[in-house]
């Protein structure tokens, strides 16, 4: 496969028209054109972060895609290698439009930089090419976009280890200095999330013995955060304004609503926090019975929903009525052992909770899972419905 062509951004021109009323008597007038909109513009509205939240509705992940990695992935395929790894099939534009066209309004872009990566952490430029021209053909369809820094074969485990977490911050730090400056003219339909779920530390300090160092691993996250704003700051162009997502504590709610998770400090206050939901995890992660607990088939009961509204008000109290605007980056289920009924009850329910509260629920999804990339449609049509069905009840 030519890579340059697969790289190579198609930008798509927009046509300002003016258009002229004319009568006998009368001076001809032109309206005022209409504004660059998608990947050419570089507009930056006056608006807060938890007013572009709300206006982002609910969102869709691009999974397993642009984030795939793996030491067995053979580099010779170049970009392509990468993005078919784990079962998606070479992204199009069709596919792109195909999220716009189903109702979401945010596609969030999950991204190994360290795949290809050059020497001294020098991002791929081919591996910046085509997430560039991915993320432009989302905001050509009219979605926001959410890119990070995913699991990236781990690495953010170096974090953990003191010996090892200066080289882990240079590395960090490398990566969001190349990025902000790369997208940094972007309108503010993109955002920037500062990484997955990987900011916490068991080897520091474990949550269920509750031995270890709590403070330190918060203080690292803590610092990771911090600098990830001041890196896109000092960065300049419309980066000085944008609105930027900050992982919570391992994207766990009851551990990201802990006192000693903060938010970094943002002279313009252009940030949301990010949490994932995969609870209870006996039903949403596993397919079958594991040592650490029995797989759920079922969903629904008084318990459960129980249990999906308090952490809602949690976050709801936590961060969303103190200004702070919340963006579920993940949520969703394991299938293999589930009806479609059970699956479509839990993620309606998720969705519905987190909307009502004014939080913004992004799916879950990779190939096959929900949308089919190849035909550019959604699947389970009574499920989209269900999820549509929430943000036009609002």
């Amino acid at each position: 496969m030519n890579i340059k062509k697969l790289v190579a951004s198609f930008l798509t021109v927009t046509t300002i028209i003016s258009v002229t009323a004319c009568n006998n008597n009368e001076v001809a007038e032109s309206l005022p054109p209409e504004p660059v909109k998608g990947s050419q513009s570089t507009v930056m509205r006056e608006m807060t972060t938890m007013e572009l939240v709300k206006d982002m509705g609910i969102g869709i992940n691009l999974g397993n895609t642009l984030e795939s990695c793996g030491n067995w992935i053979n580099d010779m395929e170049g970009v392509a290698g990468y993005e078919k790894a784990w079962g998606s099939p070479i992204i199009t534009e069709p596919m792109i439009k195909g999220y716009k066209d189903a109702g979401f309004g945010v596609l969030r872009v999950p991204v190994a930089w360290s795949n290809l990566m050059l020497e001294d952490y020098v991002i791929n430029p081919d591996y910046i090419a085509r997430t560039k021209q991915i993320v432009n053909w989302a905001l050509d369809s009219g979605l926001y976009v959410i890119m990070n820094i995913h699991w990236d074969n781990g690495w953010f485990a170096d974090f953990g280890v003191d010996e090892k977490r200066d080289e882990a911050f240079r590395k960090y730090e490398k990566i969001w200095t190349q990025l902000a400056e790369e997208f940094k003219n972007y309108s503010d339909y993109l955002m920037f999330e500062s990484l997955n779920e990987e900011g916490g530390w068991e080897s520091i300090w474990n949550r269920y013995s509750n031995q270890g160092d709590k403070e330190k691993s918060y203080g690292i996250l803590n610092d990771m955060n911090q600098r990830f704003v001041n890196i896109v700051r000092k960065s300049g162009g419309n980066n000085e304004k944008r609105h930027l997502l900050i992982a919570g504590y391992n994207t766990d709610i009851d551990l990201t609503c802990d006192e000693m998770f903060k938010m970094p400090k943002d002279e313009i206050n252009r940030m949301a926090v990010s949490v994932h939901y995969y609870t209870p995890s006996t039903f949403a992660i596993l397919e079958k019975d594991a040592d650490w607990g029995k797989a759920k088939t079922t969903w629904g009961n008084k318990k459960d929903v129980a249990e999906l509204e308090k952490y809602m008000d949690m976050l709801k109290t936590t961060f969303y009525d103190k200004g702070v605007p919340v963006i579920i980056g993940e949520y969703g289920c394991a299938q293999k052992n589930k009806t479609a009924e059970m699956i479509n009850l839990y993620l309606t329910s998720v969705c519905k909770a987190a909307y009502e509260r004014g939080l913004c629920p992004v799916l879950w999804d990779v190939t096959d899972a929900h949308y089919n990339r190849e035909e550019c449609k959604f699947i389970d049509n009574n499920l989209l419905e269900g999820l549509m069905s929430v943000k036009e009840a609002k």
